[in-house]
């Protein structure tokens, strides 16, 4: 399964400036499609607008909740060298990790993992004050 990592960067506001466009509409659509594609060139996927509550101070001692528009973007990550891929191969398993592939009988069984409540002794940690 794909995994994937994800980037926001807040949406336009205002419109740039394009000679052969007349409206506001057209003008901002174009400002919209020019941040998209520049990140698509990248490799990012374009995955939709999301519109956030962020509280912000607004003099000494007030605060007040600013909503953001952010564009959200996704793409794959690249496949770690250090993950190991297992594939069947008849009558044997195969094992293929960055230092290339490994082959082990069919009589080896994958070791099954399993939780356990020991754990290695060592120091507390520091627990400060109750809020």
């Amino acid at each position: 399964m794909p995994q994937y990592e994800y980037t926001l960067r807040p949406a336009p506001t205002r419109a740039e400036k394009h000679r052969t466009l007349k409206t506001n509409a057209d003008k901002f659509a174009q400002t919209l499609t020019d941040a998209i594609n520049e990140l698509a060139r990248e490799g990012w996927e374009f995955q939709g607008v999301e519109a956030l509550p962020a509280d912000e101070r607004s003099g000494l001692t007030s605060r007040t909740t600013v909503i953001h528009n952010l564009m959200v973007f996704r793409r794959e990550k690249p496949a770690s060298k250090q993950q190991a891929t297992l594939t069947a191969t008849g009558d044997a398993m195969q094992i293929a990790n960055a230092n290339g592939p490994v082959t082990t009988s069919e009589s080896a069984k994958p070791v099954a993992r399993s939780l356990s409540t020991a754990s290695n002794e060592g120091l507390a940690p520091r627990l400060g004050p109750a809020e």
